[in-house]
């Protein structure tokens, strides 16, 4: 690693501001400016600028949110019940860059929501972190909702630890005509990016009346919906529009139902925000 300034640098970072004529030191001010601009959405110690959904919704009447240990986790209310819902922020974003930090339990079913409304509604990036599973790409969680999963992973475990994931195809996307994404990265690049059993980071971009949505996992790109051309069957954009509008709030989901296994957990932190 390069040091400058207490801020780390890669040698790749190093050598492309380098290659692009810009010193450590400018390379430095530029990441900087940048956090500067992005807002901490949750402080590491209280729900602060946070609600539940306000009436009950499909997952349920809320679930359980808490703050352990400067880390956000969410489960069933009460564990097990079946009971789950939506933590939201109190204010409202439309076009943005999101970054987040996840570790969730293997098994839960969750997502982090963006342009949402308080019964739920709006877009989502997957984290459902369980077999027949996916995490970083996107559905419309919404009446007439829409999934846009190309591939799902199940777990191997050892002695009921997830050891590593394994890719396979989903039925639906063997259908899709071109143009649901812009971009789709591979499985491969998927199971390259992603590490098993630590900490994970997610960005998610949202620009645009019809967005554009770009979703990252560990700096590696996942996918580019155009949601103003996309193909993806059973997506009508005036559809989507009149119920989210132009803003929303940013969430993070207990899914309700049975499936969520007693005891786990999600967990999210370092939850920032750069409005564009």
């Amino acid at each position: 690693m390069i040091m400058n300034s207490n801020l780390h640098l890669t040698r790749r970072q190093a050598v492309l501001a380098m290659a692009a004529g810009t010193s450590l030191g400018q390379f430095a001010l530029a990441n900087d400016e940048s956090k500067a601009k992005s807002n901490l959405l949750f402080d590491g110690k209280t729900l602060t600028g946070w609600h539940t959904n306000p009436q009950r919704i499909g997952h349920g009447t809320g679930g359980r949110w808490q703050v352990e240990n400067g880390t956000l986790t969410g489960e069933q209310e009460p564990p097990g019940s079946g009971n789950g819902g939506l933590l939201l922020s109190d204010k409202k974003y439309g076009d943005f860059e999101l970054t987040i930090d996840m570790h969730p339990d293997w098994g839960p079913c969750s997502g982090v929501f963006f342009r949402c409304t308080d019964k739920g509604a709006g877009f989502q990036m997957y984290v459902d972190y369980h077999d027949g599973g996916n995490v970083g790409h996107l559905r419309g969680e919404m009446p007439v909702a829409f999934a846009i999963m190309p591939f799902k992973f199940n777990g191997v475990l050892d002695d009921g630890r997830l050891v590593k994931l394994t890719t396979i195809s989903d039925a639906r996307a063997a259908k899709w005509p071109d143009g649901v994404y812009k971009y789709c990265c591979t499985p491969q690049q998927f199971l390259k990016a992603w590490k098993v059993g630590e900490w994970n980071t997610a960005k998610i971009r949202c620009v645009g009346k019809y967005p554009q949505i770009t979703t990252w996992i560990n700096g590696e790109r996942m996918c580019h919906f155009d949601g103003e051309n996309s193909t993806l069957p059973g997506y009508d954009k005036e559809r989507v529009f009149k119920l989210l509008g132009r803003e929303g709030s940013i969430g993070a989901q207990v899914h309700g139902g049975k499936n969520w296994p007693k005891g786990k957990k999600c967990r999210w932190k370092n939850i920032r925000i750069r409005e564009l």
